[in-house]
């Protein structure tokens, strides 16, 4: 892992990263996170009733813009010419809830990790948005990276034991 902040200049001013000297490879990113629903809910996303309409193909376009627009979201992130989006979803039934998951590709000298967490988060607040009001009571949760690959630091699959029980104000949470 590197040390220092590469997004500050020896004056501790916020700059965007510079990667022109950075090899393009293929790089994929896929970011996962759910919503806890009524079941009043999830039989109205399961039947295509909810007053708002389809639900989860209005989630997944939502899903997808906001992959592309990760850069006017988060500060200094890089604009990307992404060639690879998805969003799918599943539901639990057991659980009530959705659970998003956005895969985001493309060849380039940076890594598409922001898009497809951006992504999941687009998809997960518009079902919040078309379904609130039926019922408020809905919970985003577990928004995080499954998996990525490319670029210098290669392949991270998330591995849920990694992060239990450590303190994230140690500050090793997730290494």
């Amino acid at each position: 892992m590197e040390t220092g902040f590469n997004h500050f200049d020896k004056e501790g001013n916020a700059v965007m990263v510079d990667v022109s000297e950075k090899k393009t490879t293929s790089r994929v990113a896929c970011a996962q996170g759910k919503i806890r629903v009524s079941k009043e809910i999830l039989k109205a996303v399961r039947e295509h009733s909810a007053s708002k309409g389809d639900v989860l193909g209005v989630a997944r376009i939502a899903g997808i813009m906001g992959a592309k627009r990760t850069p006017e979201l988060i500060p200094l992130c890089h604009p990307l010419m992404l060639s690879h989006i998805s969003v799918d979803f599943t539901i639990d039934e057991e659980n009530c809830e959705i659970i998003s998951c956005c895969t985001v590709g493309l060849e380039g000298k940076t890594g598409v990790e922001m898009e497809a967490l951006c992504g999941v988060s687009a998809s997960l607040l518009t079902i919040y948005d078309m379904c609130k009001a039926m019922d408020k009571h809905m919970v985003i949760s577990d928004i995080h990276l499954v998996y990525k690959e490319g670029g210098k630091s290669g392949r991270f699959t998330f591995d849920k034991e990694d992060t239990e029980g450590k303190n994230e104000s140690s500050g090793d949470y997730g290494k």
